[in-house]
């Protein structure tokens, strides 16, 4: 079957019938010879009589016709801003020296002040964080190198000067950069205990909370901290660490009251834009994977999304439990699918208690 003719996968028929706005895909009907956004207000079509297409011209080159309601072959508004920062995310990650505002807001077209304000609000960072970022993921990987010496590091980087770099690396590295060419030398902290999800591991490091893993087994717990810490020195909690792991605990128990601790997040600069549109999820809702993409200006980064969700560490604290497919449906869990239900069940009953019938509408919530 010609593409153009190609009738719709479950995945693509759902995101039709849910009017799925983040889906990245036109459908065509043969019975109007008309197609359509997925999002399309129109009355739903018969299935049998849909087809899918990648953009306007391969709908049009099929001999459909756009349809005058969603207008498909019209760029939506705010498009034209997704992609002009998008295109500013490409320049900045492949600047040796990252670009100044002055010089991202021209080439988008708009003022300084109006692009860091759209900047921040697809990415959840402004463009200097987000810079920063991304010469910290380049630190990593300089350090990582096999012969390279720390300076060599540091100007691979981007950075002008050593006291420059030194200034920053505590945020950039979370550590020193010799700990961290050690594999994450430095002392962690760590405690398990029992909650209402079974056994919880909470570890903390001279910045802040770096692991809130969940699990049946405690000493696989400390295992696996060990895997992604494998030269730092684990101490057990004493007296004091208490109160973190009472914290932690209340978390799971209640992850509606947040957490007051400091956390240590450790990521690419992808991966700290998913986390941080994660955290914007408010308790009690859920997202899906194509909505967290769209937030962060990517959306076709769905998979992207979804790894870096599988990659967070910081259990509940960033909430990867709040992320569910685009049809509402449950998916895959680093600490397994039924602790991710119970602990979007344990919110929705705290905000019904809150809200009552006056609690908002949000997608696939």
């Amino acid at each position: 079957m010609a593409r153009s003719s190609r009738q719709p996968d479950e995945g693509e028929w759902t995101a039709i019938l849910s009017r799925d706005g983040a889906a990245g895909f036109l459908y065509g009907v043969a019975t109007t010879g008309i197609y359509c956004r997925p999002d399309c207000p129109s009355r739903r079509p018969s299935r049998v009589n849909v087809t899918i297409h990648a953009d306007a011209a391969e709908a049009q080159a099929a001999g459909l016709r756009p349809c005058r309601r969603c207008r498909p072959d019209q760029q939506r508004p705010g498009a034209a801003h997704a992609e002009a920062v998008a295109r500013a995310c490409r320049r900045i990650e492949a600047a040796e020296t990252a670009p100044t505002l002055a010089e991202l807001a021209a080439e988008a077209a708009l003022s300084p002040f109006h692009f860091q304000r759209v900047f921040k609000r697809l990415t959840g960072v402004s463009p200097k964080a987000y810079a920063a970022a991304e010469r910290a993921r380049r630190l990593r990987a300089a350090l990582t190198e096999p012969g390279s010496s720390v300076t060599e590091a540091i100007y691979a980087a981007g950075f002008s000067s050593s006291g420059r770099f030194y200034e920053a690396s505590p945020g950039a590295l979370g550590m020193t950069p010799t700990a961290f060419r050690g594999g994450g030398e430095g002392t962690i902290t760590f405690a398990v205990g029992e909650c209402s999800l079974g056994s919880v591991l909470a570890a903390e490091s001279e910045r802040g909370i770096c692991a809130i893993l969940l699990g049946d087994d405690p000493e696989t717990l400390v295992r696996s901290l060990q895997d992604q810490f494998p030269k730092a020195k684990l101490q057990a909690g004493d007296e004091g660490f208490e109160a973190v792991m009472a914290a932690v605990v209340g978390l799971v128990d209640d992850p509606a009251v947040g957490l007051e601790l400091p956390l240590d997040i450790r990521g690419t600069a992808f991966q700290q834009r998913v986390w941080q549109a994660l955290r914007a999820v408010p308790p009690g809702r859920t997202a899906s994977y194509a909505e967290i993409a769209a937030a962060i200006g990517l959306p076709k980064a769905v998979r992207a999304v979804a790894a870096a969700c599988a990659a967070n560490r910081i259990g509940i604290a960033i909430p990867c439990h709040r992320v569910v497919r685009t049809d509402g449906a449950l998916s895959g869990y680093r600490w397994g699918v039924d602790r991710k239900r119970a602990l979007i069940l344990k919110e929705r009953g705290a905000a019904r208690a809150s809200h009552g019938s006056n609690l908002p509408a949000f997608p696939n919530g």
